[in-house]
């Protein structure tokens, strides 16, 4: 299982750069092991969580320590990698990596590329060591792509702004964690406005808290805190305040699925961010690599929403404890005892609000079956 926090970081100042990635593999003389930066214990410390085997990885996953749907999707190829090299059940590995947390599709995407390509190696009469030579050789060719996804997806997402909203100065409302906390390289819709803000084209980034577990004001706003953005935390319900004074340019956000009409599952409280846009007139923007597109999902209906534990509504965890293995009872209640929660963990934007999808192969608008059918196409070709 996981030999946790075997490694812990000093205290850090929000505005110096995280000394740990987010993931990375590593071959110490004792075995290989999957490396993540815990993201449950962010701002407070950056502290390391090795996994050296694939149950503690599913088990990091579901507690949300490595987290993001690009970042998923490498960690599950990592994580096949690492049964293979282990000697574990290479499909058994995958298929419960896989069904960690059902809505990221690209958690699945990732660790079947990964039981892929060991299999192909040992139908080709590989043995055990190559054929997980092979397994890992496929993670790291994913982790790679993402990183050159990531800076595409800037590109084009802030050339999108540019002929959205010319003369800069975007105001860019954002909800979740899209940074380098979730992906191989910068990150996703938070990409954009970094890009911006090197660009000098980005006058404030506003922060929604992404209650009940705050990856936003945990995370984004670390991120935010250490490229020097100028960025402004928000309660989640203050967004529509913010709208009405004409405060909003533009709502970036990411995606962990999108069905093959178009609809974006997203972290919970992207729905309204999508509602409110429209009403305003705001371009509602959502950014995501292709692998994040799922065409065997026809539609937001068919998509299965995580629904997690009621305890993260009713209790506040102080983030520098460790959500590994918390139960009911390991935080501080703000409810009272057997109060029931409704915490589905994402809700779906239909395709009729979402102003542009922002990939990699470019940017889609209007939001049609059609296109995104070729966006995918021009990644397969």
């Amino acid at each position: 299982m996981a030999d946790q926090y075997a490694q812990s970081g000093e205290d850090i100042r929000p505005t110096e750069a995280p000394t740990i990635p987010a993931i990375r593999w590593e071959e110490p003389p004792e075995g290989p092991v999957l490396v993540l930066l815990d993201q449950t214990r962010l701002p407070g410390e950056e502290s390391e969580l090795v996994c050296t085997d694939p149950p503690a990885l599913v088990e990091a996953i579901r507690a949300l320590a490595v987290r993001g749907a690009p970042l998923l999707g490498i960690a599950g190829a990592y994580g096949v990698a690492l049964a293979a090299a282990r000697g574990f059940d290479v499909d058994e590995a995958a298929d419960a990596l896989a069904g960690a947390r059902p809505t990221a599709v690209n958690l699945a995407y990732g660790a079947r590329r990964a039981q892929a390509a060991h299999r192909t190696a040992v139908v080709s009469g590989a043995g055990p060591e190559r054929a997980a030579g092979a397994a890992l050789e496929a993670a790291r060719a994913l982790h790679a792509e993402d990183a050159g996804a990531s800076r595409r997806m800037a590109a084009h997402g802030l050339a999108l702004l540019d002929e959205l909203l010319p003369g800069g100065g975007h105001r860019i409302l954002t909800h979740c964690n899209t940074g380098a906390l979730v992906s191989g390289g910068e990150g996703t819709a938070f990409a954009v406005a970094l890009r911006a803000h090197r660009a000098g084209s980005l006058r404030r980034l506003w922060v929604d808290e992404t209650r009940p577990l705050l990856q936003g004001a945990r995370l984004t706003a670390y991120e935010a805190a250490r490229n020097g953005m100028a960025y402004t935390l928000l309660t989640d319900n203050a967004a529509g305040s913010l709208f009405a004074a004409g405060e909003v340019d533009a709502v970036l956000i990411g995606a962990d699925r999108i069905a093959a009409d178009g609809s974006v599952a997203n972290k919970v409280g992207s729905y309204p961010l999508a509602v409110l846009a429209r009403y305003h007139h705001v371009p509602f923007i959502v950014v995501a690599p292709v692998t994040s597109v799922d065409l065997e999902t026809p539609d937001g209906a068919s998509i299965e929403v995580e629904q997690r534990s009621g305890h993260e509504v009713t209790e506040v965890t102080v983030p520098h404890v460790s959500m590994i293995g918390t139960e009911a009872g390991g935080g501080i209640a703000v409810a009272p005892l057997g109060t029931q929660a409704y915490n589905p963990a994402f809700d779906v934007t239909p395709p009729e609000l979402v102003t542009a999808i922002v990939t990699e192969e470019g940017v889609l608008s209007p939001v049609t079956a059609e296109g995104l059918a070729e966006l995918c196409g021009r990644r397969a070709g």
